[in-house]
């Protein structure tokens, strides 16, 4: 799997914005070790999701290409198919709530996406996509659990490894699983001894449960700042990936998050979207205690101005 990521890297070159490392004397004070932070909130749609949209619609046949995509998504997700559909001339179906972000709902929009909304009290995205998907034999391009979507995204931890050289310790946000997964191939594949932790919301921790008792546990529709977390659970794909490659997994408080958003925002003028701190508040509420060289992906920058001045108020 990692050869995958090492083929995804050279698809994405010209493609994916090379996103910068950050580091913070102040931050590197606060934990008390050195951070590295991976800024995909500078990639293009202002989240990691691009690398794994990318790297999935440009591997499809010319005839599945004229056919058109399909996907669900509250948002990142939803802007990468769409803005990888307009680059590469690929029509684009998104399924997403109606509750999303309206920044992730307008920029999908305007990429040329075909926005289909639904109620999540009442409908289920992934029915609704396949639906769709079998009415107009469309391609589906799921959110995470899909293997050139896994690599795709993996290719953000490596890119920081190249960075900021061998890392001790990695914390990556966890959703469904695609980050984390495919940055923990990276990772391993980079520095077998690196210790890999994922990072949740403590009011959607169903990869935290599903991790430590090795059963897949669900959470329905999660009412947690972070939207991007807002899965029901880990994949059939990303589940096993993580039982194998990632060390651990631990949650954090909405409080935390908040924090961290401000923290960033604050000291390092970085706007970072909840979802996105995950990782670095594991660090900050001293849930995690790092070890050596750390690295931190912030996953993404799409914030709401609602939710950006409740954070900031």
């Amino acid at each position: 799997m990692f050869n995958h990521i090492l083929n995804a890297a050279l698809r994405l070159k010209g493609h994916a914005n090379h996103t910068p490392v950050m580091t913070s004397g102040t931050l590197n004070k606060a934990v008390g070790a050195q951070i590295y932070l991976k800024c995909e909130n500078f990639q293009k749609i202002g989240a990691f999701k691009f690398r794994g949209a990318f790297n999935s619609i440009s591997k499809l046949t010319a005839l599945e290409k004229s056919k058109g995509v399909i996907t669900y998504s509250s948002g990142n997700h939803a802007q990468a198919v769409a803005l990888v559909g307009k680059m590469l001339k690929v029509e684009t179906t998104i399924v997403m709530p109606k509750n999303a972000p309206a920044t992730k709902l307008a920029a999908t929009k305007e990429y040329g996406a075909i926005v289909v909304e639904y109620d999540p009290q009442e409908g289920s995205r992934e029915d609704i996509a396949l639906k769709i998907q079998k009415e107009q034999g469309l391609t589906m391009i799921p959110p995470f659990d899909h293997l050139d979507v896994i690599a795709g995204q993996g290719t953000a931890a490596l890119e920081l490894f190249d960075q900021a050289g061998s890392l001790d310790m990695l914390l990556t946000p966890c959703g469904g699983g695609g980050l984390l997964s495919g940055c923990a191939i990276a990772a391993k594949g980079k520095n077998s001894d690196c210790y890999v932790i994922g990072v949740e919301p403590e009011l959607a921790d169903d990869a935290c449960k599903s991790f430590k008792t090795r059963i897949l546990h669900t959470v329905k529709n999660p009412d947690t700042i972070a939207d991007g977390t807002r899965t029901a659970s880990l994949g059939k794909i990303t589940f096993p990936l993580i039982l194998e490659y990632v060390d651990n997994m631990v949650s954090v408080s909405e409080n935390d998050i908040i924090k961290t958003v401000q923290f960033l925002f604050f000291r390092m003028k970085l706007v970072v979207e909840p979802s996105g701190v995950l990782g670095l508040a594991a660090l900050l509420s001293k849930k995690v205690v790092p070890k050596g060289k750390v690295g931190v992906i912030l996953s993404g920058g799409n914030i709401d101005a609602k939710t950006m001045t409740l954070i900031l108020k």
